[in-house]
């Protein structure tokens, strides 16, 4: 009798003790004002400020630059492609996560020797392209490059091919990258080409393009 007790006693126990559970993986894919991107256990969510995602994730603020989120009562700030896992440290493995746009294109926020950018990832592009006025406001120095020419939609045009001492995507940083400056007004928007590109692995998963650095 008094085992079955001990046991039901121990049954109620467990009964009454407080579920245990891993904190979720978050990354952040993508960041915008009001909202964010987070891929949580594999699943990409966008989070407005103050919703609750059915992991308990709260979004908590959200910028271009950052996320505030919070998880079981801790908030953590996130960058793009800023993992947190049960342990709340940074993943072994670097990636970023970049969510297709609604034009079909992948838009990726990063720098360029330290600058602020939005870069279009482009896989046709040989190399990382920029017009000569973004060139200027990264403080590349395009005409000590090597000189050359390339056809646009507005014709041919001179270009520079240089070389960038730091392109940094997310947490993602590749160095002595080449590009090419090109006189005139395109591209309108920095081109991340295969100089880059060729040097992460990059894979497709519903839509949302996955940049890992190659060890």
């Amino acid at each position: 009798m008094g085992r079955i007790l001990g046991c039901s006693l121990l049954a109620l126990m467990l009964l009454a003790s407080p579920v245990l559970r891993a904190a979720p993986e978050i990354v952040a894919s993508g960041l915008f004002k009001d909202r964010a991107m987070l891929t949580i256990d594999g699943e990409a969510q966008l989070l407005r400020v103050g919703e609750v995602s059915p992991e308990g994730v709260e979004l908590v603020s959200s910028s271009s630059r950052e996320a505030v989120i919070e998880v079981d009562g801790r908030r953590h700030k996130l960058g793009l492609s800023t993992r947190i896992a049960a342990t709340y440290r940074d993943a072994d493995v670097a990636e970023v996560r970049i969510p297709r746009g609604s034009d079909s294109h992948y838009m990726a926020g990063g720098s360029i020797n330290g600058h602020p950018v939005t870069m279009l990832v482009d896989t046709g592009a040989t190399l990382v392209a920029m017009n000569v006025h973004d060139a200027r406001r990264l403080g590349v120095q395009f005409r000590n490059g090597r000189r050359g020419t390339a056809s646009t939609a507005g014709g041919r045009v001179d270009t520079f091919v240089v070389n960038l001492n730091t392109v940094r995507i997310g947490g993602l940083e590749v160095r002595n990258v080449s590009a090419a400056v090109l006189v005139g007004d395109y591209p309108e928007t920095i081109l991340l080409g295969n100089s880059l590109l060729d040097r992460l692995e990059m894979s497709q998963e519903a839509g949302v393009l996955v940049l890992r650095k190659k060890y």
